[in-house]
C-alpha cells in the first residue's frame, strides 16, 4: 500500500512514464534525472540528466544481483546452496530480512529477499560469499570493474546494497542498461521482479511486500527495484510490456 505523500508522486511519475513511453507520446518528468528506452527498438524516448552519476540508493541493488546470477550461472553458487551471516551484514538497519549470525540461509531466498524486500542485510551475504577477500568492500571493487566492462561508464559502488556513501554513484542510463542487460542474459530469474510478496520464514509480517509501485497497476509492468534514501530521494527502475513492446526506464530524485 502507498500511504505517505512522496511515495504516491513516486507512483505517479513513474506511470506517467510508463504508460505514456508505451504510447510514444510527448512527456516530461519533475524526477531530477531519467532515462527512458524503448526495449524493442532501441530508440531513446527520453533523456535527462541521464549521465549524471548520482546516489542510487537501492536501485544499485541490481548489480549486486546481475553478478549473483552470473555466479550462479558459471558454478560458483547454487540456489539451494546455504550461505552464512556475518556480524556485518546483521548489522544493517533499514530495509532488511531481519537474518541473524544463527541463519544459514539458501541463495534462492536471498535472491528474493533482495529483489523483493530490498534486503541490505542480503546483499551484504552475497557480496561476502563473492567477494575476493570475503568482505563487502571487496565485492564493491568487482562491482565497479563489472560494471565499467557492461558499458555502465559512470558507475561506481563502495556497497552492495546502495547505502549512502560518498563514492556510490550511478547514472539512469546505466541503470537502464544494467535493467535490459538482466531482461536479456536471465530470462530465468527475471520473473522474479514481479513477484508482489515473499514471506520469508514468517519473520517480519509488516515487510513482504514487493516496493514496486507499478505491479499493481496492470499495465504490463513486471520490474525492477525502487530505491530511497534522504540524499537520493525516491526513485525506481522500472519495465512494462504491452503486446510485443517493452518499454525500460530509471529515474530519480523526486
Amino acid at each position: 500500500m502507498i500511504a505517505s505523500r512522496p511515495l504516491r508522486r513516486l507512483l505517479a511519475a513513474a506511470s506517467t512514464l510508463a504508460v505514456l513511453a508505451t504510447q510514444a507520446g510527448a512527456f516530461d518528468t519533475s524526477a531530477r534525472a531519467a532515462f527512458v528506452l524503448d526495449y524493442t527498438t532501441g530508440t531513446v524516448l527520453m533523456a535527462k540528466n541521464a549521465d549524471e552519476a548520482l546516489p542510487p540508493a537501492s536501485m544499485s541493488k541490481l548489480m549486486t544481483l546481475y553478478m549473483a546470477f552470473e555466479a550462479i550461472h558459471d558454478g560458483r553458487l547454487t540456489l539451494d546452496e546455504r550461505l552464512p551471516v556475518s556480524e556485518h551484514a546483521m548489522s544493517y538497519g533499514g530495509s532488511t530480512m531481519f537474518l541473524n549470525t544463527q541463519d544459514r540461509v539458501r541463495v534462492e531466498d536471498l535472491l528474493r529477499g533482495i529483489i523483493v524486500l530490498s534486503g541490505n542485510d542480503a546483499c551484504a551475504v552475497i557480496a561476502e560469499a563473492l567477494s575476493p577477500n570475503g568482505t563487502e568492500p571487496g565485492f564493491a571493487e568487482l562491482m565497479t570493474r563489472r560494471a565499467q566492462q557492461l558499458g555502465m561508464t559512470n558507475s561506481t559502488f563502495a556497497n552492495a546494497s546502495g547505502w549512502p556513501a560518498a563514492n556510490h554513484r550511478m547514472s539512469m542510463r546505466d541503470l537502464t542498461l544494467l535493467a535490459t542487460r538482466i531482461i536479456e542474459d536471465f530470462p530465468e530469474f527475471y520473473p522474479i521482479f514481479a513477484e508482489k510478496q515473499f514471506a520469508f520464514d514468517g519473520r517480519a509480517p509488516s515487510n513482504v511486500n514487493n516496493r514496486n509501485p507499478l505491479l499493481r497497476l496492470n499495465i504490463g509492468a513486471d520490474g525492477l527495484k525502487t530505491g530511497h534514501t534522504a540524499e537520493a530521494g525516491y526513485g525506481l527502475v522500472g519495465s512494462a510490456k504491452q503486446g510485443e513492446r517493452r518499454v525500460v526506464f530509471a529515474m530519480t530524485g523526486l
